[in-house]
């Protein structure tokens, strides 16, 4: 009897598991595809995508390659571009590196020397590793010896601003985006030279940006 009992807790079981997996969508999703990063994707929405980062960076980077306060002097300026005085004042949700990043590594390619970048956000680590060098603890490796690290000339400053609509009938979002940036002399404070990029977005339903 003891055998019977549990043989028939066992079945019991088994039916109630098939039951509970057999309302599960086992069907296959759509497949996962690349997509060209300068157009517009299947998901769009009025923020600011990754065709925008693009356009943008291109066209700053062509506009300060053809300044000749950067590019016309006998000794290569020093320029910082970083997100720190980088500033998002607009509805989108932006992770701000990735302008500053592209802008500063495509300029960098591109002056091939005419333009020197300092890596400000890495000072830390520069300071630990030459005080390794002056403690002796290391070598002074192969490059050379400097009384101090270097200094900038320029410093990247910028802001995303935006204007919202909604129509409350039709549920249809439009905003207008606003992009500046400007090279800031760091020993008198005067703009050496300011771009802007600007563009406009309308969609039916607004998506999620993370």
């Amino acid at each position: 009897m003891k055998y019977i009992l549990m043989t028939v807790a066992a079945s019991t079981l088994v039916l109630v598991g098939c039951q509970s997996t057999s309302t599960i969508d086992n069907s296959a999703g759509r497949a996962t595809v690349y997509e060209d990063t300068r157009s517009p994707g299947k998901v769009q929405g009025v923020g600011v995508e990754s065709q925008d980062i693009m356009a943008v960076t291109d066209q700053m980077m062509r506009d300060m390659l053809s300044n000749p306060q950067l590019m016309n002097r006998e000794v290569s300026p020093r320029i910082i571009i970083d997100s720190q005085y980088f500033t998002n004042e607009s509805s989108s949700r932006i992770n701000k590196n990735m302008l500053t990043d592209r802008l500063r590594i495509n300029l960098n390619r591109a002056a091939n020397g005419r333009l020197t970048f300092v890596g400000r956000e890495y000072a830390d680590m520069v300071e630990k590793e030459r005080d390794l060098k002056r403690m002796g603890v290391v070598d002074g490796g192969t490059i050379r010896s400097t009384q101090a690290t270097a200094g900038a000339d320029f410093r990247l400053v910028g802001r995303i601003m935006s204007l919202d609509a909604m129509d409350t009938q039709s549920q249809e979002r439009s905003r207008y985006h606003q992009i500046t940036f400007e090279l800031v002399d760091l020993e008198l404070g005067t703009y050496v030279w300011s771009g802007m990029y600007e563009f406009k977005k309308s969609a039916q339903d607004d998506i999620m940006y993370r």
